[in-house]
């Protein structure tokens, strides 16, 4: 399989190497005819842009708009979705990714594909997956992201999206491959991630995956991310701990008194400290400390009640939340006067006490949007519908599939090879269709 030229043409017209990036970043798995064959100037339109409009137009970003972030899609018009979730983690990542010298379109594309692999239900149906696929290597959402970008999504024959080797790799938050069959890949803690717990059995591509994984790191220092890939993955904490605040102020369930009550800042800090801090990492102290100094900051609003004035001061709020903790970041990692960054030249340095603001802004939304009343029992049922709907599509494949799935079913020679075909099927679905799938199915007996 021959090598695109860096512009990702076959070297016939197209933009020269991009600035900070040499011709193994930006070349691509699978070569592409020109796109102007009559020879006209795509001079401005980089590698790094052309990934970007890729990722901008996929069927899997569009089907983001209908999976659930944190309350539930079609509950109300103002809560985020994926969709949105992910432009903004894009706006953040770009910004940052510019002020410290990497290509913003690079970062961007990245941070608006890091969770196209998300399943129905969010996490939920994640852990639902995870358990149906174990005979086939299991189900993680950041492979499954690889496995659309590079595969399932149809833009170019056996490549996916073909996007450069550099951005592919700022998607991979956990540089490593999965496992044979169930259990757990090369464990490793990410320091953004979500929970140690989680983190532990997390990787960034699945076995029948890893040519083009070992592609995509080809001379890259082993288990280390890039510095496009930590930017994507701080740009999504800052994004969804601080959006999500900001949701759940709107939905009634988190509450400007609640916070202010000491009681309840030491039952966040407590959630916080064994779900969202890495073991040895700080102690409650420590995080009752910092939550108290966050809530003392100037910028929180005295009340809310979803008029207009309290409305832009919790924009404001949002606002002054992200500058800070972006930043920090920014300022540590690329201080005055230090040359431009990129890709393996440096490593994002997030300071400790922005790390746990963070943390404890998702340890708000924890405690009162994830762990509340009948919050478990919804829960449990979603992950029933996966396990239904799963079945019932293996039962009835390939008739039951999408056309776009068919093809690989139909050509598989093993249940393992058939059950990932269910498996992509079953993760490409948002909440609402996964849903409509259901009850048809059931209802027709399939």
């Amino acid at each position: 399989m021959r090598l695109a030229a860096p512009d990702g043409t076959d070297g016939m017209g197209g933009a020269g190497e991009t600035s900070g990036y040499d011709d193994t970043a930006t070349a691509r798995w699978v070569q592409e005819p020109p796109k102007r064959p009559d020879g006209a100037s795509t001079a401005g339109r980089g590698p790094f842009v052309r990934d970007r409009a890729r990722v901008l137009h996929s069927f899997a970003l569009r089907r983001l708009a209908a999976k659930t972030q944190v309350v539930a899609v079609g509950s109300g018009d103002f809560p985020r979705t994926r969709l949105t979730h992910s432009l903004e983690c894009a706006q953040i990542g770009r910004e940052m990714g510019g002020a410290l010298g990497c290509d913003p379109d690079l970062v961007d594309a990245a941070c608006l594909a890091h969770d196209l692999g998300h399943p129905p239900f969010g996490h939920n149906g994640e852990a639902a997956l995870a358990e149906l696929a174990a005979s086939c290597g299991g189900f993680e959402g950041n492979a499954q992201s690889l496995r659309l970008i590079t595969r399932l999504e149809a833009k170019v024959p056996g490549a996916g999206l073909n996007l450069t080797r550099a951005t592919l790799d700022a998607t991979l938050k956990y540089p490593w491959i999965g496992p044979a069959e169930g259990g757990t890949g090369a464990a490793g803690l990410s320091p953004t991630d979500a929970t140690p717990a989680r983190a532990a059995s997390k990787y960034g591509a699945y076995v029948e995956d890893a040519v083009v994984f070992d592609w995509i790191r080809e001379g890259a220092p082993e288990g280390r991310s890039s510095l496009e890939a930590q930017l994507m993955d701080w740009a999504d904490d800052v994004a969804y701990s601080v959006h999500d605040l900001e949701d759940g102020l709107h939905a009634g369930l988190v509450t400007l008194r609640q916070l202010r009550d000491p009681a309840e800042q030491e039952a966040v800090a407590t959630l916080t400290l064994t779900a969202y801090c890495p073991p040895g990492s700080t102690d409650l102290g420590e995080l009752a400390s910092v939550f108290a100094g966050l809530l003392r900051l100037d910028c929180w609003p005295a009340e809310f009640d979803g008029g207009p004035a309290t409305a832009a001061a919790v924009k404001n709020l949002t606002s002054v939340l992200i500058g800070r903790l972006c930043g920090a970041t920014q300022q540590a990692t690329r201080p005055p006067g230090h040359p431009p960054l990129s890709r393996y030249a440096a490593g994002l340095t997030v300071p400790h006490q922005q790390r746990l603001e963070c943390a404890l802004l998702k340890g708000v939304t924890a405690y009162y949007v994830m762990s509340r009343s009948g919050a478990a029992a919804a829960q449990a049922r979603e992950r029933e519908i996966i396990a239904e709907l799963a079945e019932a599509v293996l039962a009835g494949a390939p008739m039951t599939l999408d056309p776009m799935f068919r093809p690989s079913f139909e050509a598989a020679g093993t249940d393992r090879a058939r059950l990932r075909v269910v498996i992509d099927q079953i993760a490409s679905l948002t909440d609402t269709s996964a849903l409509a799938w259901h009850q048809r199915l059931r209802a027709s007996g399939t």
